[in-house]
Protein backbone atom coordinates (compact mmCIF):
# COMPACT_ATOMS: atom_id res chain seq x y z
CA UNK A 1 0.00 0.00 0.00
CA UNK A 2 2.88 2.59 0.52
CA UNK A 3 5.01 1.31 -2.03
CA UNK A 4 5.65 5.23 -3.28
CA UNK A 5 6.93 6.48 -0.04
CA UNK A 6 10.16 5.60 -1.05
CA UNK A 7 10.03 7.18 -4.45
CA UNK A 8 8.50 10.57 -2.51
CA UNK A 9 11.40 10.44 -0.46
CA UNK A 10 14.06 9.97 -3.56
CA UNK A 11 12.65 13.51 -4.82
CA UNK A 12 14.91 16.72 -5.48
CA UNK A 13 14.92 19.14 -2.91
CA UNK A 14 12.83 21.96 -4.05
CA UNK A 15 15.45 25.46 -4.72
CA UNK A 16 14.47 28.92 -5.02
CA UNK A 17 15.04 28.80 -8.66
CA UNK A 18 12.34 25.56 -9.22
CA UNK A 19 10.17 28.25 -6.91
CA UNK A 20 10.72 31.47 -9.24
CA UNK A 21 9.97 28.76 -12.05
CA UNK A 22 6.43 27.76 -10.97
CA UNK A 23 5.64 31.63 -9.72
CA UNK A 24 6.79 32.63 -13.39
CA UNK A 25 4.51 30.16 -14.78
CA UNK A 26 1.34 31.10 -12.58
CA UNK A 27 1.63 34.33 -13.15
CA UNK A 28 1.64 33.75 -17.02
CA UNK A 29 -1.44 31.91 -16.52
CA UNK A 30 -3.21 33.92 -14.60
CA UNK A 31 -2.22 37.30 -16.86
CA UNK A 32 -3.48 35.01 -20.03
CA UNK A 33 -7.17 33.98 -17.96
CA UNK A 34 -7.21 37.77 -16.96
CA UNK A 35 -6.31 38.84 -20.47
CA UNK A 36 -9.19 36.79 -22.43
CA UNK A 37 -11.90 36.75 -19.62
CA UNK A 38 -15.45 38.30 -20.99
CA UNK A 39 -13.95 38.23 -24.72
CA UNK A 40 -14.38 35.32 -27.43
CA UNK A 41 -10.97 34.05 -26.45
CA UNK A 42 -12.56 32.17 -23.77
CA UNK A 43 -14.62 30.11 -25.89
CA UNK A 44 -11.24 28.99 -27.79
CA UNK A 45 -10.18 28.04 -24.63
CA UNK A 46 -13.20 25.75 -23.76
CA UNK A 47 -13.04 24.72 -27.21
CA UNK A 48 -9.11 23.89 -26.78
CA UNK A 49 -9.42 22.40 -23.91
CA UNK A 50 -12.27 19.96 -24.94
CA UNK A 51 -10.19 19.22 -27.77
CA UNK A 52 -7.16 17.69 -25.68
CA UNK A 53 -9.26 15.72 -23.33
CA UNK A 54 -10.76 14.10 -26.45
CA UNK A 55 -7.29 13.36 -27.71
CA UNK A 56 -6.01 11.72 -24.70
CA UNK A 57 -9.07 9.74 -24.09
CA UNK A 58 -8.87 8.64 -27.81
CA UNK A 59 -5.37 7.86 -26.91
CA UNK A 60 -6.66 6.09 -24.00
CA UNK A 61 -9.21 4.14 -25.07
CA UNK A 62 -7.95 3.27 -28.34
CA UNK A 63 -10.43 5.55 -30.62
CA UNK A 64 -8.37 5.19 -33.72
CA UNK A 65 -10.97 7.19 -35.54
CA UNK A 66 -11.01 10.60 -33.42
CA UNK A 67 -7.24 9.93 -32.62
CA UNK A 68 -6.80 10.17 -36.63
CA UNK A 69 -9.14 13.57 -37.13
CA UNK A 70 -8.24 15.27 -34.41
CA UNK A 71 -4.43 14.87 -35.21
CA UNK A 72 -4.96 16.01 -38.75
CA UNK A 73 -6.93 18.79 -37.92
CA UNK A 74 -5.34 20.06 -35.32
CA UNK A 75 -2.83 22.47 -37.29
CA UNK A 76 -5.42 23.71 -39.43
CA UNK A 77 -7.31 25.00 -36.20
CA UNK A 78 -3.99 26.98 -35.09
CA UNK A 79 -4.30 28.73 -37.77
CA UNK A 80 -8.09 28.88 -37.83
CA UNK A 81 -7.71 30.61 -34.88
CA UNK A 82 -5.08 33.20 -35.19
CA UNK A 83 -6.99 34.59 -38.30
CA UNK A 84 -10.45 34.57 -35.98
CA UNK A 85 -9.31 35.63 -32.73
CA UNK A 86 -6.37 38.05 -33.97
CA UNK A 87 -7.70 41.18 -32.08
CA UNK A 88 -7.69 39.20 -29.39
CA UNK A 89 -4.67 37.87 -29.15
CA UNK A 90 -3.34 41.47 -30.14
CA UNK A 91 -5.37 43.07 -27.20
CA UNK A 92 -4.08 40.37 -25.02
CA UNK A 93 0.14 41.33 -26.45
CA UNK A 94 -0.59 44.77 -25.46
CA UNK A 95 -2.17 44.06 -22.24
CA UNK A 96 1.54 42.27 -21.50
CA UNK A 97 3.46 45.02 -22.84
CA UNK A 98 1.36 47.18 -20.48
CA UNK A 99 2.86 45.49 -17.35
CA UNK A 100 4.61 48.57 -14.73
CA UNK A 101 7.98 46.66 -15.22
CA UNK A 102 7.65 47.89 -18.54
CA UNK A 103 6.05 51.11 -18.22
CA UNK A 104 8.85 51.92 -15.28
CA UNK A 105 11.06 52.50 -18.46
CA UNK A 106 9.04 54.87 -20.19
CA UNK A 107 8.08 58.29 -19.50
CA UNK A 108 6.09 60.81 -20.85
CA UNK A 109 7.28 63.98 -21.38
CA UNK A 110 5.79 67.10 -21.21
CA UNK A 111 2.74 65.33 -19.42
CA UNK A 112 1.56 68.56 -17.34
CA UNK A 113 1.33 71.08 -20.03
CA UNK A 114 -0.28 68.09 -22.49
CA UNK A 115 -3.15 67.89 -19.48
CA UNK A 116 -3.62 71.35 -18.82
CA UNK A 117 -4.16 72.36 -22.91
CA UNK A 118 -6.21 69.38 -23.43
CA UNK A 119 -8.30 69.71 -20.55
CA UNK A 120 -8.63 73.18 -21.23
CA UNK A 121 -9.80 72.69 -24.68
CA UNK A 122 -12.61 69.86 -23.41
CA UNK A 123 -13.68 72.39 -21.17
CA UNK A 124 -14.18 74.65 -23.79
CA UNK A 125 -15.89 72.34 -26.34
CA UNK A 126 -17.96 71.55 -24.00
CA UNK A 127 -19.04 74.91 -23.33
CA UNK A 128 -19.85 75.22 -26.77
CA UNK A 129 -21.41 72.02 -27.14
CA UNK A 130 -19.18 71.20 -30.16
CA UNK A 131 -18.31 67.17 -30.10
CA UNK A 132 -14.63 66.04 -30.50
CA UNK A 133 -12.28 63.11 -29.60
CA UNK A 134 -8.69 63.67 -28.67
CA UNK A 135 -6.49 60.32 -28.29
CA UNK A 136 -3.51 60.74 -26.24
CA UNK A 137 -0.67 57.98 -27.32
CA UNK A 138 1.03 56.31 -24.58
CA UNK A 139 3.07 53.17 -24.90
CA UNK A 140 2.17 51.38 -27.82
CA UNK A 141 2.04 53.44 -31.37
CA UNK A 142 -0.67 54.65 -33.40
CA UNK A 143 0.97 55.44 -36.50
CA UNK A 144 -1.12 53.31 -38.53
CA UNK A 145 -4.11 55.74 -37.61
CA UNK A 146 -1.70 58.80 -37.91
CA UNK A 147 -0.96 58.26 -41.72
CA UNK A 148 -4.80 57.48 -42.40
CA UNK A 149 -5.30 60.84 -41.24
CA UNK A 150 -4.01 64.39 -41.71
CA UNK A 151 -0.44 64.48 -40.20
CA UNK A 152 0.13 68.03 -38.28
CA UNK A 153 3.26 67.20 -36.00
CA UNK A 154 2.53 71.01 -34.48
CA UNK A 155 2.46 71.81 -31.12
CA UNK A 156 -0.60 70.79 -29.18
CA UNK A 157 -2.07 74.21 -28.10
CA UNK A 158 -5.92 74.54 -26.70
CA UNK A 159 -6.34 76.73 -29.22
CA UNK A 160 -5.53 74.61 -31.97
CA UNK A 161 -7.88 71.69 -30.51
CA UNK A 162 -10.66 74.03 -30.24
CA UNK A 163 -9.93 75.05 -34.03
CA UNK A 164 -10.03 71.53 -35.40
CA UNK A 165 -13.48 70.65 -33.68
CA UNK A 166 -15.21 73.82 -35.04
CA UNK A 167 -18.49 72.60 -36.67
CA UNK A 168 -17.58 73.99 -40.22
CA UNK A 169 -13.89 72.67 -39.92
CA UNK A 170 -12.89 70.52 -42.30
CA UNK A 171 -10.92 68.18 -40.08
CA UNK A 172 -13.51 67.76 -37.30
CA UNK A 173 -14.95 65.03 -38.99
CA UNK A 174 -12.51 62.84 -37.40
CA UNK A 175 -9.93 62.53 -33.50
CA UNK A 176 -6.98 64.02 -33.39
CA UNK A 177 -3.67 61.83 -32.22
CA UNK A 178 -1.54 63.71 -29.46
CA UNK A 179 1.74 62.44 -29.64
CA UNK A 180 3.70 63.83 -26.01
CA UNK A 181 3.46 67.75 -26.25
CA UNK A 182 2.47 67.91 -30.10
CA UNK A 183 -0.66 66.87 -32.34
CA UNK A 184 0.37 64.60 -34.65
CA UNK A 185 -2.29 64.78 -37.14
CA UNK A 186 -6.58 65.00 -37.03
CA UNK A 187 -9.46 63.77 -38.81
CA UNK A 188 -7.96 60.22 -38.11
CA UNK A 189 -11.53 57.07 -38.03
CA UNK A 190 -10.78 55.11 -35.51
CA UNK A 191 -12.49 51.10 -35.35
CA UNK A 192 -15.82 50.85 -34.02
CA UNK A 193 -15.98 48.73 -31.02
CA UNK A 194 -18.40 45.81 -31.41
CA UNK A 195 -19.00 45.32 -27.98
CA UNK A 196 -23.04 44.31 -28.29
CA UNK A 197 -23.04 44.77 -24.60
CA UNK A 198 -22.79 49.08 -24.77
CA UNK A 199 -25.32 51.09 -24.34
CA UNK A 200 -27.56 52.05 -27.46
CA UNK A 201 -27.57 55.89 -26.18
CA UNK A 202 -23.54 55.98 -27.03
CA UNK A 203 -22.79 57.77 -30.01
CA UNK A 204 -20.05 57.24 -32.66
CA UNK A 205 -17.77 59.26 -30.95
CA UNK A 206 -17.15 56.93 -27.71
CA UNK A 207 -18.10 53.45 -29.80
CA UNK A 208 -15.22 54.67 -31.78
CA UNK A 209 -13.16 55.52 -28.71
CA UNK A 210 -13.85 52.41 -26.66
CA UNK A 211 -12.95 50.61 -29.83
CA UNK A 212 -9.37 52.13 -30.06
CA UNK A 213 -8.68 51.61 -26.64
CA UNK A 214 -9.92 48.16 -26.82
CA UNK A 215 -6.36 47.22 -28.92
CA UNK A 216 -3.79 49.33 -27.45
CA UNK A 217 -3.32 51.46 -24.01
CA UNK A 218 -4.02 54.99 -25.53
CA UNK A 219 -5.96 57.34 -23.48
CA UNK A 220 -9.36 58.93 -25.31
CA UNK A 221 -11.01 62.01 -24.19
CA UNK A 222 -14.57 62.40 -25.70
CA UNK A 223 -16.47 65.62 -25.52
CA UNK A 224 -20.65 64.86 -26.76
CA UNK A 225 -21.64 66.90 -28.93
CA UNK A 226 -25.08 66.29 -27.77
CA UNK A 227 -25.01 66.71 -23.89
CA UNK A 228 -21.47 68.60 -24.15
CA UNK A 229 -20.07 66.13 -21.13
CA UNK A 230 -16.43 65.29 -20.76
CA UNK A 231 -15.54 61.62 -20.35
CA UNK A 232 -12.59 59.13 -20.95
CA UNK A 233 -11.81 56.08 -22.87
CA UNK A 234 -9.36 53.54 -21.79
CA UNK A 235 -9.04 50.07 -21.97
CA UNK A 236 -12.65 49.73 -23.61
CA UNK A 237 -14.37 51.12 -20.79
CA UNK A 238 -16.07 54.99 -20.60
CA UNK A 239 -15.36 56.63 -17.04
CA UNK A 240 -16.95 60.37 -16.39
CA UNK A 241 -18.61 62.77 -17.00
CA UNK A 242 -15.58 64.92 -15.77
CA UNK A 243 -15.27 68.73 -15.52
CA UNK A 244 -12.17 70.52 -16.11
CA UNK A 245 -10.29 69.50 -12.88
CA UNK A 246 -11.69 66.30 -12.78
CA UNK A 247 -10.49 65.95 -16.06
CA UNK A 248 -6.76 66.89 -14.86
CA UNK A 249 -6.49 64.95 -12.16
CA UNK A 250 -7.43 62.08 -14.08
CA UNK A 251 -5.35 62.29 -17.22
CA UNK A 252 -2.49 62.75 -14.29
CA UNK A 253 -3.06 59.45 -12.93
CA UNK A 254 -3.04 57.77 -16.64
CA UNK A 255 -0.32 60.09 -18.33
CA UNK A 256 2.45 60.98 -15.16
Amino acid sequence: MLNWLPDIARLPAMTWWDILDIAIVSLVIYEVLKAIRGTRAIQMAAGSALLVLMFYVSRWGHLQTVDWLIRNLLPYIVFAAIVLFQADIRRALAHFGRAPFFRYFLTQEGAEETIEEIAVAATQLSALRHGGIVVIERQIGLRNYIEAGLPLDALLTYDLLVSIFQPKSPLHDGAVIVQNDRVAAAACFLPLTVNPQLARSLGTRHRAAIGLTEENDSVAVIVSEETGRICVALDGKIEGPFDGEALKLRLRVLLK
